[in-house]
């Protein structure tokens, strides 16, 4: 054992000159990241005009308004009440500064975290700032809430938007109200302020004059060496999509081989993280042969590529490749969040056609109806999808970024403003987390495609009402008759465990429905190994709420993994020997994890 003790490093003092020096090199790269932003603007690489995201919250706040200004009042009351508020704060603080131990006004939630340093409470000049932020937040939001005659898609709206200003306003976003920023600021010498800036500018450069926030430090987390490195081969490729076969780890495997049909929205390697936490590598180790499409990270060549071509060029060819690759027609198939409803479409498409290629199906946190349909829908109107439309006519393609922001602005506190404050105010970058690198690992999205899927999903609810057509022919889910395993995630929010059990009723075969603790992301890629959160399980079939499911479901303890396994299994449990991609009718193309899946946005 080393004798050598590890000095702990003394607080640096105040030093004035030093602070004046970090205060320009930050000013320095502040300007550099000015630079960075306006340059693709000046260049016209970049719209220099209002996003249209603008419009739409200035025609929800008017809605609110005219509500309030209607009745005079109505009005005045409103104000009162504020003033109220804010007289009591101002009372309580001035009874403290006399040395009474008064209760606060307002506390923030409990699970908050941008309040937990001690000094909110203990310095009675941040505590009023925070009592004021929340008193005005809560304000904001009655606002909306108590506006009585707000259709509820403008209140959805409405409170959105009121969250994400307030998130963005809050004390604990600045420098100067900030106890804790503050407090690193002197003893550093704005140390913090100069690298912040510094890191801002290079995100701002990163994202070519769009500010790329960055959530992991991504140097030691490359796909394909740290990521994505189950062993397999590209073995067939077409515009869309690279068809993966991975090398067996077992003598011998299940005969009917797995087909997984990832979103298109993010890349497949969400189910091939790190060795310890990949899914196709825990398949791949219980004796299943499986496969996987990887989407192309699509540029505005591909903008006519329809949800259409997506299904025949994706799922439905990799079917064709897969019979050619291991001599099987059918397949256990499995599609995670908005893979999970183009492989429904498959199958009633299948079904329709009367094409027997599937012998069961799991669905990941995947919609088929939208009745009850998560967060997202604040973003779906006619307006919007228009405007959208318009923008992705323009370019071709939905930027990645501005899909992966839309995620990120549903959880502004969790992934978006905790990085602002360590990245830029703190100076601190962020730890190695290959969640959120894959997180920020965002693809684009073909016109055609975007535009059908949120028209016939989101707005018009198609797919489950038996409207929907593709390729000339009717869907119909009822038609689908292969055993289902339906997990859904208990904290999802872009594909509520509400939702996905309603959408269990539409299809005509046996489904079992499995809700898995913690959300969208955490929920599914869940290893067995790791010893978290649990899952749900109830044979009784025909609850019309997950609260009444929830009264006659078995708790699990661990991952769901197992379970599905025994469940596949018990479909059909026949073993052939291994199957090595590559050694038979269609040769290796490249190594897995593939080129597309390398092409960022």
């Amino acid at each position: 054992m080393s004798n050598e003790v590890k000095e702990t490093s003394a607080p640096k003092k105040f030093d004035p000159e030093a602070f004046s020096l970090n205060l320009a090199r930050a000013m320095e790269n502040g300007g550099r990241a000015l630079a960075a932003y306006l340059k693709p603007r000046q260049n016209l690489e970049l719209p220099d005009r209002p996003p249209s995201e603008m419009a739409e919250i200035i025609k929800t706040f008017g809605i609110v308004a005219e509500y309030w200004l209607s009745d005079q009042t109505r009005s005045a009351e409103l104000q009162m009440k504020l003033g109220k508020a804010y007289l009591e704060l101002w009372g309580s603080a001035m009874r403290r500064m006399a040395g009474e131990n008064d209760a606060a006004t307002i506390s923030p939630a409990p699970r908050d975290k941008r309040f937990s340093d001690p000094e909110w409470k203990a310095n009675q000049f941040f505590d009023f700032v925070m009592q004021a932020y929340l008193l005005t937040t809560k304000w904001a939001y009655d606002l909306v809430r108590e506006a009585e005659s707000l259709d509820p898609h403008v209140r959805k709206k409405a409170e959105f938007y009121v969250q994400q200003i307030t998130n963005a306003l809050a004390p604990s976003n600045f420098v100067l109200t900030n106890p804790e920023v503050l407090r690193q600021t002197v003893s550093s010498n704005a140390d913090n302020l100069a690298i912040g800036m510094k890191m801002l500018a290079e995100d701002i450069e990163a994202g070519n004059g769009q500010l790329r926030i960055r959530q992991s430090d991504s140097s030691n987390l490359r796909v394909g060496e740290e990521l994505a490195v189950t062993p397999g081969k590209v073995i067939f490729q077409n515009d869309i999509m690279q068809l993966i076969q991975y090398n067996p780890a077992t003598p011998n495997v299940l005969r009917t081989p797995l087909l997984i049909v990832p979103p298109w929205i993010n890349k497949f390697y969400i189910l091939d993280l790190r060795p310890e936490k990949s899914f196709i590598k825990w398949c791949v180790d219980h004796g299943v042969t499986v496969f996987v499409i990887s989407w192309v990270n699509p540029d505005k060549r591909l903008s006519q590529k329809s949800f259409e071509d997506y299904m025949k060029e994706g799922p439905l060819t990799a079917m064709d490749v897969i019979e050619q690759a291991t001599g099987e027609m059918k397949v256990h198939t499995m599609g995670y969040c908005v893979g999970g409803t183009l492989l429904a479409t498959t199958l009633a498409w299948l079904a329709e056609k009367r094409r027997v290629r599937v012998t069961s199906a799991t669905f990941l946190a995947a919609q088929v109806d939208f009745t009850h349909a998560g967060d997202l829908m604040v973003f779906v109107d006619e307006d919007q999808i228009s405007a959208l439309e318009r923008t992705m006519n323009n370019e071709g393609v939905l930027e990645g970024g501005k899909m992966a922001m839309a995620f990120n602005m549903l959880r502004s506190n969790d992934l978006i403003w905790p990085y602002v404050v360590n990245n830029y105010l703190k100076g601190k970058p962020p730890a190695a987390f290959d969640l959120l690198h894959w997180n920020s690992d965002a693809t684009r999205m073909p016109a055609a495609n975007h535009s059908y899927y949120l028209r016939n999903c989101y707005l018009d609810n198609k797919l489950s009402s038996g409207t929907m057509v593709i390729d000339n022919t009717r869907l119909d889910l009822a038609k689908v008759k292969v055993p289902i395993y339906n997990l859904a995630t208990r904290e999802d929010h872009i594909a509520p465990a509400e939702s996905v059990l309603y959408g269990s009723q539409f299809f005509g075969g046996p489904v079992k429905y499995v809700l898995s603790g913690s959300g969208h992301i955490a929920g599914v890629v869940n290893p067995p190994a790791s010893g978290k959160y649990q899952y749900w399980t109830n044979g009784t079939p025909g609850a019309t709420s997950v609260a009444d499911w929830l009264k006659g479901a078995e708790e699990h303890k661990g991952s769901w993994w197992p379970d599905w396994h025994d469940w596949l299994r018990s479909i059909d449990a026949e073993e052939v020997p291994a199957r090595h991609p590559g050694t038979g009718a269609l040769p290796a193309i490249e190594d897995a994890p593939g080129s597309y899946v390398r092409v960022r946005a």
